[in-house]
């Protein structure tokens, strides 16, 4: 974002970027929200105080497998689903989250992932998935050959895992991959060579699961903001 603000506090519409994705999981009814911060994670958690969130800090950045892990001991007794979103992608509606839940539980899914078909996926996480429809990976893109490239449908970032299979994974993932990082993705591969279903949802419009990554991507949010009709001081997508 060329900027020493934490990403997730650059202001859309007049308020943090991550207050939307807050909003929208308090919409589904959310029990428990927690917020993995890293990067100047007092200024986060200062200026985001009235959201009544718990903050659980990330002290190493070593990939999305490694955040979700630091919040493993505050969710140890927890017997709930576990929802992942990220704090980048404001516009992702209540209802799209509902439908998510819905087939997770519906299919007794350990994991369940939103999916988005795209034109051009270049960048993107791909989803393989077997004959049956179930998914078998998550392939990133500096792993993925050429036929997996070809694939056009893309990880989102947004994730339902039932809580115990969702950490057993994880303790399991390695950082052995182009990035050197852990990534949360690879749990799916896991779950899957375990024998316990995982389930991809195709999102019905791409467009609310655009992540802002750029300040140039930030106006173009704010373009599309508007373009749904909301208050840009209180109303949330």
């Amino acid at each position: 974002m060329k900027s020493d603000l934490p990403k997730v506090l650059h202001k859309l519409g007049g308020k943090p970027m991550v207050e939307y994705v807050v909003n929208t999981a308090k919409e589904i009814g959310a029990e428990r929200i927690l917020l993995v911060v890293g990067h100047r994670w007092e200024q986060a958690k200062d200026a985001l105080k009235h959201l009544e969130l718990e903050f659980v800090v990330q002290k190493e950045q070593l990939g999305t497998g490694h955040a979700v892990l630091q919040t493993k001991e505050l969710l140890s007794n927890f017997q709930g689903d576990v929802l992942i979103l990220s704090g980048d992608v404001p516009l992702l509606r209540s209802g799209t989250l509902k439908t998510l839940l819905d087939e997770h539980r519906k299919k007794r899914a350990s994991a369940t992932v939103l999916t988005a078909i795209l034109d051009d996926p270049a960048g993107y996480g791909r989803i393989v998935r077997d004959e049956t429809g179930l998914v078998q990976e998550i392939v990133e893109e500096k792993d993925a050959d050429a036929d997996q490239k070809r694939i056009r449908e893309i990880n989102t970032g947004t994730f339902c895992f039932d809580r115990a299979s969702l950490f057993s994974a994880l303790e399991k993932v390695t950082n052995d991959n182009e990035q050197g990082e852990y990534y949360l993705t690879d749990t799916l591969k896991l779950l899957q060579e375990g024998k316990s279903p995982v389930c991809g949802v195709v999102v019905a419009d791409p467009k609310e699961t655009l992540g802002i990554n750029s300040q140039e991507e930030l106006k173009e949010m704010e373009r599309l903001l508007l373009g749904r009709g909301f208050d840009q001081t209180t109303a949330a997508p």
